[in-house]
């Protein structure tokens, strides 16, 4: 018997002063068997990040032509295209034919660089992807985050993250990818 999804109800409390984008989501995630905590609560960091009333989450994992999050126009044109991880070349190349602008943001730690080395040449033609890193001690601290139901407040300035629920508190850097 094939393993299920878990669902988490997640309320985003969004304070991002770097954009001047102030509201508040409710949101489903089904989190994939084989996703981690960590990945799950980065895939609500990104949303975090690009939140806007047209961004949604996608099948994920479960499909290999959708990204993690994509935000479309009103006439179905894909607006913004959210990866995670360290996806091989052919797929950002893929989404940045299909959208207009490409996010990815790498998490890992220490295989965040060997996988750069072996991508940097072709990934940097691409003038509609923007990678971002994010720092291993804060995605870790992030899935200490992980609950059934959530309530975060999530505030954003001078590109640092911060990231609260009723007791915890935990503050990320994303960066430029170096």
């Amino acid at each position: 018997m094939a393993l299920k999804a878990t669902i988490f109800k997640a309320t985003l409390h969004i304070a991002d002063m770097d954009r001047h984008y102030y509201a508040d989501h409710h949101l489903t995630v089904a989190r994939h068997p084989s996703e981690t905590d960590e990945r799950m609560m980065i895939r609500l960091l990104a949303f975090a990040l690009n939140a806007d009333d047209n961004l949604e989450f996608t099948k994920g994992l479960s499909t290999d032509d959708e990204p993690e999050l994509w935000q479309k126009s009103l006439t179905g044109d894909i607006e913004l295209w959210v990866e995670l991880g360290l996806p091989e070349e052919d797929r950002l190349r893929k989404a940045c034919n299909k959208a207009n602008q490409v996010i990815l943001y790498t998490y890992g730690g220490r295989a965040v660089p060997v996988w750069w080395d072996k991508h940097h040449n072709k990934l940097e033609r691409f003038s509609n992807l923007t990678i971002v890193d994010l720092p291993a001690e804060g995605t870790e601290a992030l899935a200490d985050l992980a609950e059934r139901s959530m309530h975060l407040q999530i505030s954003i300035q001078d590109g640092v993250v911060g990231v609260s629920d009723e007791t915890r508190h935990v503050q990320l850097e994303p960066g430029p990818h170096q």
